[in-house]
């Protein structure tokens, strides 16, 4: 499925499923404001980050079966949070550590007027950031499978398509910006949750391409 058809079958899907998301994707917004208002004060308290991956597992997870069968009850929430919460800490973790390193090396460079490494380094970081969103989507979507085995199928998803996934990550990063410039409740409410439903559908197959 191509970045466009992605996120406008996510559209579709979020606003008939919206509410359903909205208890687990604010819990999760939440957590991540606070790691970020603390880590203002404290960068070292970016390491908060990982506790916001069981909780992004469990979105993960909702998206999933919403993408796969057209639908979402709030429990799809509970359940992915009792299954993954165990590989949303580990993927947590991955994510706090190059959150850490993107963060450190933007701030170093800003800090020394180096302004071409600093905005280069900003974007590899969203470019890590779409690609960390696209292995959640592919870990929590075959936990049977090892991480390394979701990291490789994302890379690969990447390589391989590569104007359609910066398209993708552009639309979210607007998305998400747009949530978070509007009011801090919008991005708790609806965009989080967007994200991992549209890379769901551009990661995993069709539901009837399964049968």
């Amino acid at each position: 499925m191509s970045s466009r058809q992605a996120l406008g079958a996510a559209l579709r899907d979020f606003y008939a499923n919206s509410w359903r998301l909205i208890a687990v994707n604010a819990a999760l917004g939440a957590l991540l404001v606070a790691v970020g208002l603390a880590a203002v004060a404290v960068r070292a308290a970016l390491v908060l980050v990982v506790l916001a991956g069981p909780l992004a597992a469990a979105l993960a997870h909702a998206a999933i079966v919403l993408q796969r069968t057209g639908n979402v009850a709030v429990r799809d929430g509970l359940d992915g949070l009792r299954v993954h919460w165990r590989r949303g800490l580990v993927l947590g973790a991955g994510g706090a550590a190059l959150l850490a390193l993107g963060v450190l090396a933007v701030g170093t460079y800003a800090r020394q007027g180096v302004w071409v490494l600093a905005f280069a380094a900003a974007d590899v970081l969203v470019a890590l950031g779409v690609l960390g969103l696209l292995v959640f989507v592919l870990a929590i979507a075959e936990p049977e499978r090892p991480l390394a085995v979701a990291v490789r199928r994302a890379a690969e998803l990447v390589v391989a398509r590569p104007g359609a996934t910066a398209g993708l990550g552009l639309a979210l990063l607007a998305v998400n910006a747009a949530g978070v410039a509007a009011a801090v409740m919008p991005f708790l409410t609806l965009t989080v949750a967007y994200s991992f439903v549209a890379a769901a559908h551009f990661a995993l197959p069709r539901p009837e391409e399964l049968r």
